[in-house]
Order: C-alpha cells, then sequence, then structure tokens
C-alpha cells in the first residue's frame, strides 16, 4: 500500500504535512451537501486551502453514479486542473469512493489526499485504495484499484454523526475484530454503542486500521487474503442493493452500508457454523450484539431469489459460482467458499426466525 495513514491530534498541521508531499499547482475539495456544511468550516481557514475550489456533490449513496462523476470531472475541468493539481476528499464512503475514482481517472490521474468525516469511511472506504461508483443497480460496479497520497483520520469528525452512522461504521469494525482475534473480538462487543465514548473509540479506530492495513499490504488488488475484508458482504451488499432498488420503487429509506453489512454477517456466521465449523456460541455472543443495536431489516421468503440474483452478480464471483468468505473461528479465515442456494435460503431463514 502507497498511502499513509496519519490518526491526526492536529488537522492543520497534519493536511499541510501532507498536502507539502503531494505535487499540487491548484487545489480542489470534493465535499457533499452535508460536509459542506458541517466539516468545511473546520479546514475551510487552514492556510493552504483559503485558494482552494470546492466542488459539492448531492450527499447520500443516491448520488454514487456517473451524473456525479461526470459533475467532478466537468468542475475539475472548468477550475483549470491539471496532471498536477490535487484533488481533498472531505467525507465519507461515498465521497472518498467517488473522489478516489475521479482523481484516479481525470487526465490519467492526479494525487489526492482522503479525509473521511464518518466512522465507516475511517476503517472502511478511505483505506485501501478501493475507489468506484455504483452503476446498472449494483453497488461500486465500476472502480480502480488506487490508493490516496494520505488519509488522515480524526475523530472530532464523529461528534457531528448520528446515532446510526456512527453504527454504520462500527460494523465494519467488528468485522476487523473477527478477522483479528479474540481479544479484539470482545472488546468490541463490550464497547457500548448506546453511550459511545469517543477516546476509548478512536483506540478502537487505530486498531482496526491496523487489521485492514496489514491485510492490504499482503494481498493490495485482492487476488487472495485480502477477500477476507468481504466477511459480511456477499449477503451484505444484495441486501444494501435490494434496499436501493425498493428506495427507486417505494422511496423506501435504503439501509445504510453498515447495517447491510452486521446483517449481512448474521447470515454468514450462520453458514460459517454450518460450512467451516465456527463455533455457535461466537455466532450467537455477536447475533446477538448485532440484533441489539442494529434492529431488522425485513424481507420475506418472497425476495430471496431476488436477493440471490443479486449475489451472482457480486464482483467476487467466478464463473458465475457465488464467492464467500467465512470463518472457522475468530482470526482462522476461510475465503473463496461457495454455498448452493438452499444453503443461501437457509442463512436467510435464520437471518429471519432468529
Amino acid at each position: 500500500m502507497n498511502q499513509r495513514v496519519i490518526i491526526s491530534h492536529n488537522l492543520a498541521t497534519d493536511l499541510a504535512l501532507s498536502m507539502s508531499e503531494c505535487e499540487h499547482d491548484r487545489i480542489f475539495v470534493l465535499v457533499d451537501e452535508t460536509t459542506k456544511q458541517h466539516c468545511w468550516p473546520v479546514i475551510s481557514q487552514f492556510i493552504g486551502l483559503r485558494n482552494a475550489t470546492v466542488i459539492t456533490i448531492g450527499a447520500s449513496d443516491t448520488h454514487k453514479n456517473i451524473d456525479s462523476l461526470m459533475h467532478v470531472w466537468k468542475e475539475l475541468d472548468n477550475g483549470m486542473a491539471t496532471r498536477h493539481s490535487l484533488l481533498i476528499n472531505l467525507g465519507g464512503g461515498m465521497v472518498t469512493d467517488l473522489g478516489g475514482f475521479a482523481a484516479s481517472t481525470f487526465k490519467r490521474g492526479i494525487n489526492f489526499i482522503n479525509i473521511p468525516t464518518t466512522l465507516l469511511a475511517m476503517v472502511d472506504a478511505s483505506v485501501g485504495g478501493k475507489t468506484g461508483i455504483n452503476f446498472n443497480g449494483l453497488k461500486n460496479e465500476i472502480g480502480v484499484f488506487n490508493d490516496a497520497k494520505f488519509v488522515i483520520l480524526d475523530t472530532k469528525f464523529l461528534s457531528t454523526l448520528d446515532e446510526k452512522n456512527l453504527r454504520s461504521g462500527y460494523a465494519e469494525m467488528l468485522k476487523h475484530g473477527m478477522l483479528s482475534d479474540d481479544a479484539h473480538w470482545a472488546k468490541l462487543l463490550n464497547f457500548d454503542l448506546a453511550h459511545p465514548d469517543l477516546m476509548v473509540l478512536q483506540q478502537l479506530l487505530a486498531d482496526s486500521v491496523k487489521v485492514k492495513e496489514r491485510i492490504v499490504n499482503e494481498d493490495p488488488t485482492e487476488k487472495g487474503i485480502r477477500k477476507a475484508l468481504n466477511l459480511g458482504h456477499t449477503f451484505g451488499h444484495a441486501f444494501e442493493s435490494y434496499s436501493l432498488h425498493q428506495f427507486d420503487l417505494t422511496g423506501q429509506t435504503p439501509l445504510l452500508h453498515g447495517y447491510a453489512v452486521a446483517f449481512g454477517l448474521i447470515c454468514e456466521l450462520y453458514l460459517s457454523v454450518v460450512k467451516t465449523g465456527f463455533p455457535t456460541d461466537k455466532m450467537q455472543q455477536t447475533v446477538r450484539f448485532i440484533r441489539d443495536y442494529y434492529g431488522n431489516y425485513t424481507i420475506t421468503c418472497d425476495d430471496y431469489d431476488a436477493l440471490i440474483e443479486l449475489m451472482r452478480h457480486d464482483k467476487k464471483n467466478k464463473s458465475g459460482i457465488i464467492n464467500f468468505t467465512l470463518l472457522q473461528d475468530i482470526g482462522k479465515i476461510s475465503i473463496d467458499q461457495t454455498a448452493s442456494d438452499e444453503e443461501i435460503k437457509e442463512c436467510l431463514d435464520f437471518y429471519r426466525e432468529g
């Protein structure tokens, strides 16, 4: 991994040093409507940003699309950006994913820095070099691997987060704990997510980022062990894409990514018990934590075929065979696992009835 991750205690200094190490003739800052209001004022008066051009896109994953991407490209063009310009992505995972992709493709690639402002982006989207947009009803269908030069993590932004977005990010941390060891996993299950202590959360965040960095460094382009990071995501992306489809049909609020991953973990831990011998008691403890803090996304057996069809389109698949990352135990990872449609439906039964 070529990027440097900074756990920041002085954002002005850390950003200034990061910018000084990135060639830049012009500076652009990408925000969405929410981070323009709540986060841009935090950094707008920093000396190096006073002449920056701000590019704004719509908030929420429904705007992570080709139209928003084209808007960013046009604004870079209109602002006379060159191959030597710098884009700073200030926002959640949608902004860092889309901004990273825009920077990676504009004039065949310009430097970019990620300043994630949600817990989900801090532990997941902004670290590891995945960039992209949703396309044709599918999550992250178009994109490239390309590292930000720097990722600056400052937990002061978390005080602006609502409860749901904090919990959304925590689901990815829970996944990292399950890929790590029993002590890390137990710490995460014992954290009071109803009354979060941001100082404790900052240390858990640092531990979580280390897990992801270790895995990504070993396998930057997901040929092998990086697939471990897909735990919970085969079912989770299907839930998320299905909820976006429901949004298009009914206007029903789509699932936040972390909630979809949490529900996906329920299904994939059950599949791990069945297929790879994951301990039932650890599955039950984790599922209880998820149900307590994340509630439920209501589906019926009439939705099963549509969810399985979405899983068939997952990028992790080969030759149309649905691919899962499962666990034999905490930290004991089994990549490239498969399941029959009947086994998948059994997992969905467990999810609905558990």
